[in-house]
């Protein structure tokens, strides 16, 4: 077993992402002395760091020969974790490698490459949505048409909902393949397969479930967020809301499924956040992510449940025993701002006084003046022009502070005559 003393390994800190893994790092190395592997230490970062190893994280063999020698001199290292969706593949790799608790390589592989999810979750028998994996439009229009409308259409290894579309119709599937066929995010497409996937479309309302992996057969659910989804035919998360008095979070059902998904793609150790579609049928496995939810959930956890969510992951890559049982029980949202239309961002003016507010826990500006943004349906996560996280004692409580906090929100976008953009 290993203690809360040794070092430990992060792989990948996400750039110039401050404004959403900060608190991240913050969190981990509340407890950890952390060693970055990356090929740069951002300015943000660098507080948090007790080590950098300079290395091209999409260059596997170089990362796994430069991370072997930094073990091989320092005995206190006691595991490896990312939070990042392009690396958790590679961190399974070295967690293997240096006999470090961890997921298996192939069952991060499954976790990446939704084709592969959807088929294991089909022959285990967990309840999902039945899929493809085609090869053509022409292939994906074949299968939609006989399956029946709409679908889902959506890039086989991408994150954040990028390039997932849903389709009524022969024309709209062919146009949502093209998108997710290009679409991707943060240059995820060098971390995983290519491919479209189409799916059986899931009505109801969906959730994430932050879960904790410490065995097999053995899950916990640490969190249920429920989510706002833009409008159709995206999938773009506009929010999220996390309550500590959430039934779900004791649901005997949904406690099954995710165990049962968890069982299924072979992870056996680490924090997954898992997506779930609460059907009239009962609730349905949509997506499972090998490592913790984006979107800043670990600080509507922390709000909401009073748990350290990065913590908790890093606990259970060191082989520490972690601290699951809640310490508070009251709400926490966040809100993402998308622009009302496209064109150039010039600023995003706030009232004098609106942060002031007690309940208010923060409000983000993340886009930079002068830089362009698609209105939906043609936005992505990048588009997003702000973000703000409230606290209430109830969801009804965090949706009322959500909405106080959109109406003053005031964002100056200037429409251009042209613009011809690649998704990349």
């Amino acid at each position: 077993m290993f203690t809360a003393s040794k070092s430990l390994l992060l792989v990948g800190a996400g750039g110039a992402s401050a404004a959403y893994r900060r608190d991240s790092l913050a969190g981990i190395a509340a407890a950890y002395s952390v060693v970055l592997v990356d090929a740069d230490a951002p300015d943000w970062a660098r507080p948090y760091l007790a080590g950098h190893l300079a290395v091209d994280l999409t260059d596997t063999e170089a990362v796994a020969a430069e991370v072997k020698a930094y073990a091989s001199t320092n005995l206190e290292l006691g595991g490896v974790m990312t939070f990042m969706e392009h690396h958790v593949v590679t961190t399974a790799l070295l967690a293997e490698q240096l006999g470090l608790p961890g997921a298996t390589p192939q069952s991060m592989k499954a976790c990446r490459d939704k084709a592969t999810s959807r088929r294991l979750l089909d022959q285990h028998g967990v309840p999902s949505a039945s899929a493809i994996l085609a090869k053509d439009a022409e292939t994906a229009v074949t299968w939609a048409t006989s399956t029946g409308f709409p679908v889902i259409v959506k890039p086989r290894s991408q994150a954040g909902s990028a390039g997932v579309m849903r389709a009524d119709s022969a024309s709209e599937v062919r146009e949502a393949f093209n998108r997710a066929s290009h679409e991707t995010l943060a240059g995820l497409d060098a971390y995983g397969p290519s491919g479209v996937v189409v799916e059986e479309f899931l009505d109801g309302r969906e959730i994430s479930v932050e879960t904790a992996v410490l065995g097999r057969s053995d899950s916990r659910i640490i969190a249920i967020a429920r989510k706002t989804v833009g409008p159709p035919p995206t999938a773009q998360e506009y929010g999220h809301c996390v309550d500590g008095g959430d039934p779900l979070l004791t649901d005997p059902e949904l406690a099954r499924l995710i165990t049962a998904a968890v069982d299924a793609v072979g992870v056996t150790c680490g924090v997954l956040c898992i997506e779930v579609m609460l059907t009239a049928r009962g609730p349905r496995i949509v997506e499972i992510n090998g490592r913790i939810g984006g979107d800043l959930m670990h600080v509507l956890i922390d709000e909401a449940l009073g748990l350290n969510l990065t913590q908790i992951a890093a606990d259970i890559a060191t082989g520490t025993r972690p601290q699951l049982r809640p310490t508070r029980a009251r709400s926490a949202a966040i809100q993402f701002l998308y622009p009302d239309r496209s064109g150039v961002f010039q600023q995003l003016a706030t009232p004098n006084g609106l942060t002031q507010h007690d309940w208010l826990e923060r409000l983000v500006t993340t886009t930079e003046p002068g830089a362009y943004v698609a209105a939906p349906p043609a936005s992505t996560y990048n588009d997003r022009l702000a973000h703000w996280i409230v606290r209430g004692a109830d969801p009804a409580q965090c949706a009322a502070h959500l909405s106080d906090i959109a109406g003053e929100l005031e964002p100056l976008i200037v429409p251009v005559a042209h613009r011809s953009a690649c998704p990349r």
